[in-house]
C-alpha cells in the first residue's frame, strides 16, 4: 500500500512539468525512510536537473548528511536514465548514494536507456522493483511512450460541433481579419482549449482553416508556453498578413515550393511526389516532426485534416466540444464510431473526450 501512496506522489509531482520538459518524459521523484518522505522533485524544465536530482537537492537543502540517503527508498515515475544527454546519468546519480531500494513506475523505452538504468542499479546492488502504478504512469507519459514507440507524434484531434454534426454553417459569414464567426460552444470551453495548448509540443491546422479563421494558435487565455504552429500551405496562397506568419511563435509551414527561415518562421518544402494526396504529405510532416523532436501535436482544423487523420487511424485522443445548438446544414463534422470515454458537462454543452485503449 505504502508503494502505491509513494508512486501516485511522484506521478502527481511528474505531471507539474507538463509542457515545459518535452522531449524528454515527465518525471517525479520520491525519497522516503521508514516510510516517511523526506525529500521529493520533479523535472521542472527540459535541459535542466532530473527529478532525482532534485529530490536529493531537496534531502541535502535540509539535511546535510548524505549517510541519510543510504537507508532510504526512492520512488521514480521512470527508469532513471542510463546515458549522458543535457545531463549527467540519474542511475550513476543513484549509485552514488546507495539507496536501499528504488521502486519504478515504468520502464524507459527510449532505447539509450530502456532496461539499462535498472541494470546498472542491480548491478551495484541496489533492489529494484517496477511496475507500480503501471498503467497510470503510462497514460501520464503518453506523449512519450508514444513518440518513442510508434516514431512519430502523439496526435490529439480537437473539434467542436453542434449536436447536429456540424463544424460551421455554410450561410454564415465570416470576417478573417477579425475572425468573426458563428460560435458553436460557449465561452466556457475556451480556457480548456488553451490549457491544452500549453501542454502539446505543436498545433496543427490545414490551409483552408487559416485563410477562413486567420487563427493566432496560442495559448493567451491560459498560463503557458505557446505550442509551435503548424499549417500546411502547399501552394503558399495564404496571405501575407496572416497571423501565422507573424514571426512571434516558432512557426513550421508545409510547402511544395520552398525551404526558408525568416526568423521564427519555417517554410519545409515537401517533395511532391505523390499526386497531392493529402494522406501521403500528412505521413511526410509526421516523419519530418517526429526528426524535428516534436513530442505531440494538437489538430484543430479543418475537416479535410482532421477526417485524413481519422480515415488513417493516426489519433490518440479526441476532445470534441458538443453544443446544443442546431445548424440543420453546413460543413459536417468528422463522424465518430466509437463512445467517448467521458463525457463532462461544460454549462449548456458537453466534451466528449475519447482515448485510443
Amino acid at each position: 500500500m505504502n508503494d502505491i501512496l509513494f508512486m501516485q506522489r511522484a506521478l502527481d509531482l511528474a505531471v507539474l512539468g507538463e509542457g515545459n520538459v518535452a522531449p524528454n518524459p515527465l518525471v517525479g521523484c520520491v525519497i522516503t525512510q521508514n516510510d516517511k518522505i523526506i525529500g521529493e522533485g520533479y523535472h521542472q524544465k527540459y535541459g535542466e536537473a532530473h527529478a532525482e536530482v532534485n529530490a536529493i537537492n531537496s534531502v541535502l537543502n535540509k539535511n546535510l548528511d548524505e549517510n541519510l540517503l543510504k537507508d532510504s527508498t526512492f520512488y521514480v515515475s521512470l527508469e532513471p536514465c542510463s546515458h549522458f544527454g543535457k545531463t549527467p546519468p540519474c542511475a550513476d546519480l543513484l549509485i552514488k548514494y546507495q539507496p536501499k531500494k528504488v521502486v519504478i513506475c515504468n520502464l524507459d523505452s527510449n532505447p539509450l536507456v530502456a532496461g539499462e538504468g535498472v541494470e546498472k542499479l542491480q548491478n551495484a546492488g541496489i533492489e529494484v522493483i517496477s511496475g507500480i502504478l503501471e498503467a497510470e504512469g503510462k497514460f501520464v507519459n503518453r506523449r512519450f511512450f508514444t513518440f518513442m514507440e510508434k516514431k512519430r507524434p502523439y496526435i490529439f484531434l480537437k473539434w467542436a460541433q453542434t449536436i447536429d454534426g456540424f463544424l460551421a454553417h455554410t450561410n454564415t459569414p465570416t470576417n478573417a481579419h477579425t475572425n468573426e464567426q458563428k460560435q458553436i460552444s460557449n465561452a466556457h470551453t475556451r480556457p480548456y482549449t488553451h490549457k491544452w495548448r500549453t501542454q502539446e509540443a505543436a498545433i496543427m491546422v490545414g490551409t483552408n482553416t487559416v485563410k477562413t479563421d486567420n487563427p493566432r494558435l496560442d495559448a493567451r487565455f491560459w498560463v503557458g508556453n505557446n505550442p509551435i504552429r503548424i499549417f500546411i500551405d502547399k501552394n503558399l496562397s495564404v496571405s501575407p498578413e496572416s497571423h501565422l506568419l507573424d514571426q512571434t511563435i516558432p512557426t513550421l509551414c508545409y510547402n511544395f515550393i520552398k525551404n526558408e527561415t525568416k526568423g521564427n518562421l519555417v517554410f519545409v518544402r515537401l517533395e511532391n511526389k505523390d499526386n497531392d494526396i493529402l494522406e501521403n504529405i500528412l505521413e511526410n510532416i509526421l516523419e519530418d516532426l517526429y526528426k524535428r523532436k516534436i513530442l505531440s501535436v494538437m489538430v484543430e482544423g479543418g475537416t479535410m485534416l482532421l477526417n485524413t487523420f481519422l480515415e488513417k487511424n493516426i489519433w490518440d485522443e479526441i476532445a470534441v466540444f458538443q453544443s446544443k445548438k442546431r445548424f440543420f446544414e453546413g460543413i459536417k463534422a468528422p463522424l465518430l464510431n466509437i463512445s467517448p470515454n467521458k463525457i463532462i458537462p461544460i454549462q449548456e454543452d458537453n466534451l466528449l473526450h475519447y482515448f485510443v485503449t
